[in-house]
């Protein structure tokens, strides 16, 4: 087994933190797209010349308001991005776990360079990549979260009762297709198109998560059966506001629902979406990785118990002598 260092609960809070104040741009950003506020300003990182700081923010509205407001929001996922770093440079030991706090931090200026091209190029295939950017970015800080949490730093004493490694593969499959179900949804989102492509991916994911569900449980982990269960409720919720972002936008004749462009239940129900997308591939990394922690244990366990055992040949002594 790998030397372990010891349960940090300030920096596991903090990682745990920073995921959660990353909804915030998130939030923001769905809402933005949906707005179509992405352009509320030509410039950038200015914001109609002012510094991005001395902006009268709360004097503005509408798509300047939601457009800076998702600024302000990641310089803010910015300065807890460089937190992490200092924590995770100053108390964890395991270096690739290190190494991963820094890229948190080298994506999210990544991802806020990518946000400024796109202004200044004004290129919706810019936004697509700046949206599918940040749902993997986000997924990475919840791992950075989960390899800071006490569960997994002990999960070399999980009582593990039948071999879990049956559960990688569903799993892998399932952030395969969410990551893949995400891209065509950037591309109707931002390009209008793969509409039936986006539709039709959605059955598959859905099955795929209740295969992981059902294997998941086969395993008798909780670790692993509580996530599965979240990700299946999560998929049910998703296909939900896709088929009310469907209606919204193109109406429903057979119930007497005529589309109107531009409400706020619109707004709110295609952010929904969009916002729903990014926790699906965040938890579907998380099981995943939960997954795999637990298949290393048992393998390492396996793998132990097995060097242990010297076969007894004919002729040959328990004490492994000539007779």
């Amino acid at each position: 087994m790998d030397s372990l260092p010891a349960y940090n609960p300030w920096l596991h809070r903090f990682a745990v933190l920073t995921t959660c104040v990353a909804l915030l741009p998130v939030t923001l950003g769905a809402l933005t797209t949906s707005e179509g506020a992405g352009m509320a300003f030509p410039d950038w990182p200015t914001s109609d010349g002012y510094n991005m700081l001395f902006y009268p923010w709360l004097q503005s509205s509408g798509d300047e308001f939601l457009e800076h407001g998702h600024r302000l929001a990641g310089m803010l996922i910015g300065i807890f991005s460089l937190g992490l770093v200092t924590l995770v440079w100053k108390y964890e030991h395991r270096l690739w776990v290190t190494v991963a706090g820094f890229v948190v931090l080298l994506s999210v200026i990544a991802q806020g360079i990518l946000g400024g091209l796109r202004v200044l190029e004004n290129d919706p295939r810019l936004a697509m990549v700046h949206g599918l950017f940040a749902a993997m970015v986000f997924a990475l800080m919840a791992a950075v979260s989960l390899f800071t949490s006490r569960r997994w730093l002990s999960a070399d004493k999980e009582e593990i009762q039948r071999d879990p490694n049956f559960v990688k593969p569903w799993a892998i499959a399932s952030v395969v297709m969410i990551l893949g179900q995400y891209m065509l949804g950037g591309f109707l989102r931002h390009r209008g198109t793969a509409l039936f492509e986006h539709m039709g991916m959605a059955v598959v994911v859905l099955a795929v998560v209740i295969s992981l569900v059902v294997a998941a449980r086969k395993t008798k982990l909780k670790w692993v059966i509580r996530p599965s269960w979240l990700l299946l409720a999560l998929t049910v919720s998703q296909i939900s506001l896709g088929l009310a972002t469907f209606i919204t936008k193109f109406g429903l004749k057979a119930a007497g629902w005529v589309a109107v462009s531009g409400t706020t239940l619109q707004t709110m129900i295609r952010s929904g979406h969009t916002i729903v997308g990014m926790l699906l591939l965040m938890v579907s990394v998380i099981v995943l990785l939960r997954a795999y922690r637990l298949c290393r244990v048992w393998n390492e366990r396996h793998l132990e118990k097995a060097s242990t055992q010297v076969p007894v040949l004919p002729g040959m002594s328990m004490e492994g002598g000539l007779q």
